[in-house]
């Protein structure tokens, strides 16, 4: 399978996934999945959530994560990048190979003025 352009344009972490900055994904085309690994009180609170996305709290991603294509390209997105980064982590362990972490989170999302929905 060939991987998206955001894929490629994105910057290789030591633990097998991608960094991506706001930027990149806001500009890109085509967007793969985008998984928000934050709290429901966060998703839908004041840093609101990118349009598309999907909730999946970090506590439950693995367990999600079972039913979804491991060979598909997916965007994490956290608060800041960190829970994110743990996420895609843990799925590329999981055998995911097209992961990639929104670098600053929504907090650099909302920084940067892009759109959110709350």
């Amino acid at each position: 399978m060939s991987r998206s352009e955001l894929f490629q344009q994105g910057t290789q972490h030591p633990a097998g996934y991608r960094e991506i900055t706001v930027q990149q994904l806001a500009a890109a085309a085509s967007k793969p999945r985008l998984i928000d690994v934050r709290e429901p009180h966060e998703y839908t609170g004041d840093l609101g959530h990118i349009a598309g996305a999907e909730l999946v709290p970090l506590a439950t991603v693995g367990a999600a994560a079972a039913a979804w294509d491991r060979d598909a390209d997916v965007v994490l997105i956290c608060r800041s990048g960190n829970r994110s980064g743990r996420a895609a982590a843990a799925l590329v362990s999981m055998g995911f190979k097209g992961l990639i972490n929104l670098s600053g989170g929504m907090l650099a999302w909302g920084a940067a003025g892009l759109p959110v929905t709350r």
